[in-house]
C-alpha cells in the first residue's frame, strides 16, 4: 500500500510529538510508532527538564557554562545557547500543551538541582517528569484531526535515490529523502510511505547494551537507517551510562534511580558502608555522570562487587516519600524501604551524546530529512549530556525543524516513482534462535568490550566479534521476509559498528570515552 503525506514522523517520544503537533496546522501528518505511543524514553525520564526559570537566582550565562563544562568542552557554543536561552519558550509551550509542573505553595516552580549544575533550575513532576510529559503530549496527539498515528508499524528504510536505482555514496552531495519503507506487524504487509518531509525522532541505543535504563525499543533504529541511506553520523563514541540504575538482576531495562536523588543529599557507599566519592572528586555526588559512574565501576572492580549502594536514610522519611514516590514504590515491591535501607545500585547504559548530525534547524545531511532528539547529534551534549538537558534540547530542536519544515514542505514534490518493497524469493526463517543469539551476542560484546572504560585491545575484540555477526545478519535479511526482530537485529550491530569504530578513531579519553591506552587531560575553554 502507498500512503502520502506532508510530514512523516519516526519516533514518538516528546521530539516526534512535538514536532507533530507543531506542524499539524499546515498539513497531514503520520506518526510511526513501532509500540504504542506510551512506549519511549520519554516516558521513563524522572529528573526532569532544565531550564532557567528565575532570572534573580539564575542566569543563562550559568546554563551555559555548566552545559560546556559537563560536555568537555567538545559541545558546539551555537547548540548550547540556542537550547539555553529558547528554552523559557519551550517550558511555556510545554505548560500550554497541559504538562503539569511541580510547584511550591507561593505558585513559583518547585526547581532540583542534578549532578553539573551550578544553581537549582530543574522543573520535574514529582519523579515521573518523562511520563506526564508523554501523558500530555499523547492526549493533544489523539485531539488532532491532521494527524494519524501508526502503532506497531516498523520503519524499515528510509527511501532515497538509491531505492529509484541510482548509485548512491557518501560523496552524493544531494541525497535525498522521499519518504520510507515501513512494516505493519498486524499484517506483515510493507507499506510504502512517502512525505515531502520526514522527521527521524526514534531515540536512543541503551537496548544495544545488556544493561540498560533505556525501554527495549531504544535499538538505534534511526540512526541505522540514516547511515545505511549514506548520512552523516558522529561522536557515536559518547555513550552515557546512569551511574544508578536499581541493582535488580533479571530486569531489563533496569530501573532508574534518579539524579536528583543525588542533588537532595543521597550518599553512595561501598558494600562496606563506605563513602567513597571524597576519593575521586570534590564534587563528590553531584560530579557529572561520567566520573561518577567511573567511580562505582572502580569501585566495583576494586573489591569484587556487582553493585554498591545509594544511602538516603539520614533524610527525613516523608520529605523523601513525598519528592520520589515512584522510587518509594518500586523498591518498596522488592523489599527496600529507602528511608531506612541502601539501595542497591549500578551504572548502566543510558543516553547516547552522538548520532545523526543536524545543524541549528535540525537538517540532516540528507535533503528533506531532520532528526530530533536522542538520535540526533545537534552538538549540545559534547563529550557528555548535562544531566536534565535532554528534553528540552528535544523540544527546541523540535521547534527549529517545525518552523523550517513548514516554511519549505509545500515546495517539495512526492515522488510517484518509487518502487514498491519486493520481497520475492525471501521466506520466513525457520529458527528464530538464530535472531535472538545473535541480539544477545551483541549486548555482551558491547557491555563487555565498549562499556563505561575501555582499551584498544577491547574495541579490537569488538571490532572481530562484530563483523562476524554482521556478515551473519545480512545474509539472513536478504534470505527472509522483513520482521522486526531480524531489522532490530541489524540495527544494534550497525550502531554497535559505529560507537566502536568510532571510539577507536578517538585517540584521547574525552568526557564519556574513557580508555586506559590514552590518560586523560585537563582541557580548557578552548578544549585545548
Amino acid at each position: 500500500m502507498v500512503r502520502k503525506y506532508d510530514y512523516l514522523v519516526i519516533g514518538s517520544g516528546i521530539a516526534g510529538m512535538s514536532f507533530a503537533l507543531k506542524v499539524a496546522r499546515t498539513g497531514r501528518v503520520a506518526l510511526i510508532c513501532k509500540s504504542t505511543l506510551e512506549e519511549a524514553n520519554t516516558a521513563l525520564a524522572q529528573g526532569g527538564v532544565a531550564s532557567v526559570t528565575d532570572l534573580q537566582l539564575d542566569d543563562f550565562d550559568k546554563h551555559i557554562h555548566d552545559t560546556m563544562v559537563a560536555g568537555d568542552w567538545l559541545s558546539d557554543p551555537k547548540a548550547v545557547e540556542k537550547v539555553v536561552r529558547e528554552a523559557p519558550s519551550q517550558i511555556s509551550q510545554l505548560l500550554q500543551w497541559g504538562v503539569d509542573f511541580d510547584r511550591r505553595e507561593d505558585g513559583s516552580f518547585d526547581l532540583h538541582r542534578e549532578g553539573g549544575h551550578s544553581e537549582f533550575r530543574i522543573l520535574h513532576h514529582a519523579d515521573n517528569t518523562g511520563y506526564e510529559i508523554q501523558q500530555s503530549l499523547i492526549r493533544r496527539i489523539r485531539e488532532s484531526d491532521s494527524i494519524d498515528v501508526f502503532e506497531h508499524h516498523f520503519a524499515i528504510e528510509i527511501i532515497t535515490q538509491h531505492h529509484l536505482g541510482k548509485i548512491v555514496t557518501r560523496r552524493t552531495p544531494d541525497i535525498t529523502c522521499y519518504g520510507a519503507y515501513v512494516l505493519d506487524e498486524n499484517t506483515g504487509a510493507v507499506d510504502t510511505f512517502l512525505s515531502r518531509v520526514t522527521l527521524m525522532a526514534t531515540g536512543g541505543v541503551g537496548a544495544v547494551y545488556t544493561t540498560t535504563t533505556n525501554p527495549l525499543v531504544a535499538t538505534g533504529d534511526g540512526i541505522a537507517m540514516v547511515y545505511r541511506a549514506k548520512g552523516t553520523v558522529r561522536d557515536m563514541e559518547f555513550i552515557q551510562f546512569h551511574p544508578t540504575a536499581l541493582f535488580h538482576p533479571g530486569d531489563r531495562p533496569s530501573f532508574l534511580i534518579t539524579e536528583a536523588m543525588r542533588g537532595y543529599g543521597a550518599i553512595l557507599r561501598n558494600p562496606a558502608g563506605e563513602r567513597f566519592m571524597e576519593k575521586y572528586d570534590p564534587r563528590l555526588e553531584l560530579a557529572p555522570r561520567d566520573v561518577v559512574a567511573r567511580a562505582i565501576d572502580s569501585e566495583m572492580k576494586a573489591g569484587g562487587h556487582d553493585h554498591v549502594y545509594l544511602d538516603v536514610t539520614h533524610k527525613d522519611p516523608g520529605e523523601t516519600r513525598h519528592h520520589f514516590p515512584n522510587i518509594y514504590a518500586k523498591c518498596l515491591s522488592l523489599g527496600i524501604d529507602i528511608t531506612k535501607d541502601y539501595i542497591p545500585v549500578a551504572p548502566a547504559a543510558h543516553y547516547l551524546c552522538g548520532g545523526i548530525v543536524v545543524d541549528t534547524n535540525a537538517e540532516s545531511s540528507i535533503s528533506r530529512l531532520y532528526a530530533v532528539g536522542e538520535c540526533s547529534c545537534t552538538g549540545l551534549h559534547g563529550g557528555n549530556r548535562l544531566a536534565s538537558n535532554s528534553l528540552i534540547e528535544a523540544v527546541v530542536y523540535a521547534e527549529a525543524a517545525a518552523r523550517h519544515a513548514i516554511e519549505h514542505a509545500h515546495g517539495y514534490q512526492l515522488r510517484d516513482d518509487v518502487p514498491l518493497w519486493n520481497d520475492e524469493g525471501t521466506s520466513h526463517p525457520e529458527e528464530m534462535v538464530l535472531i535472538t543469539q545473535s541480539a544477545r551476542e551483541v549486548g555482551q560484546i558491547m557491555s563487555t568490550y565498549v562499556g563505561i572504560v575501555r582499551s584498544d585491545l577491547r574495541l579490537d575484540r569488538a571490532w572481530n566479534r562484530l563483523d562476524i555477526l554482521y556478515e551473519e545478519t545480512e545474509r539472513l535479511f536478504k534470505q527472509s521476509k522483513v520482521s522486526r526482530a531480524i531489522c532490530e537485529l541489524r540495527n544494534i550491530i550497525n550502531v554497535g559498528y559505529l560507537i566502536m569504530r568510532q571510539a577507536k578513531e578517538r585517540k584521547e579519553s574525552r568526557g564519556l570515552h574513557y580508555t586506559i591506552d590514552y590518560p586523560p587531560r585537563p582541557h580548557n575553554e578552548t578544549g585545548a
